[in-house]
């Protein structure tokens, strides 16, 4: 029998046609999202004082892939560098990474997030906090990170990536280092960037300076460390 696909509480609050059941429930759906919040930051506190690095990247990617070689190893050089490392702590690239770091005794954080399918956060952290809501766990992230690696991933790691690419473009953040790994992956998307959207107008050239896309995972912790706020 299949199981039934759980309802989250996202799709709960993003329902148009459960109006009337949002009507009713507002303060107390208000009150679960600000108890969700101070939970996430209450947790998170004691990452104020620490250089930590936010790594994303495909869940889908298995033990015995090269992205979950690279993601391990990754999470490698941070520890060393000294580095937190935070993950959405699911399987995959982000595993690899918690992985890696507590490889060298690093101090490695996962915010796992509530999903129709369960995946539950991996084994490999030190720290772990669970949402609900998609847009509470963007805010620890952009909170509690001072700088972001960005593995090869799917739809997620896009959406993340472009997120803490459009705050530092606005402004709204400061300067975040931004490390894309892996240029056969990404080397098609910079190309589009530059010769599509910014010859369009839409971003400038200047925009694509935000970044830097590399093989060198080397290069990419030194960019954390160089540069993080």
């Amino acid at each position: 029998m299949v199981g039934r696909r759980k309802v989250t509480a996202d799709e709960h609050l993003l329902d148009s046609q459960r109006s009337e059941e949002w009507k009713q429930r507002a303060a107390w759906r208000s009150l679960r999202i600000l108890s969700e919040f101070v939970d996430g930051f209450e947790t998170l506190s004691e990452l104020d004082q620490t250089q930590a690095v936010g790594v994303f990247g495909s869940a889908r990617s298995g033990e015995g892939t090269p992205e979950y070689t690279l993601g391990r190893e990754l999470g490698r050089k941070l520890a060393e560098a000294g580095c937190t490392v935070i993950t959405g702590g699911g399987p995959g690239a982000m595993e690899a990474a918690n992985r890696g770091a507590q490889d060298r005794d690093g101090m490695s954080v996962g915010l796992g997030i509530e999903l129709p399918f369960e995946q539950g956060i991996n084994a490999y952290t030190d720290l772990e906090v669970d949402f609900r809501y998609f847009f509470v766990r963007k805010v620890m992230f952009l909170k509690y990170s001072q700088g972001f690696c960005v593995l090869p991933g799917g739809y997620g790691t896009m959406d993340e990536l472009f997120e803490a690419l459009t705050l530092v473009q606005t402004n709204k953040v400061g300067k975040f280092p931004i490390a894309l790994i892996g240029t056969e992956f990404w080397g098609g998307l910079v190309d589009w960037l530059r010769d599509t959207m910014a010859k369009a107008g839409n971003i400038s050239y200047a925009d694509l300076d935000l970044m830097i896309v590399t093989d060198d995972l080397d290069e990419a912790v030194d960019h954390m460390v160089s540069n993080c706020k």
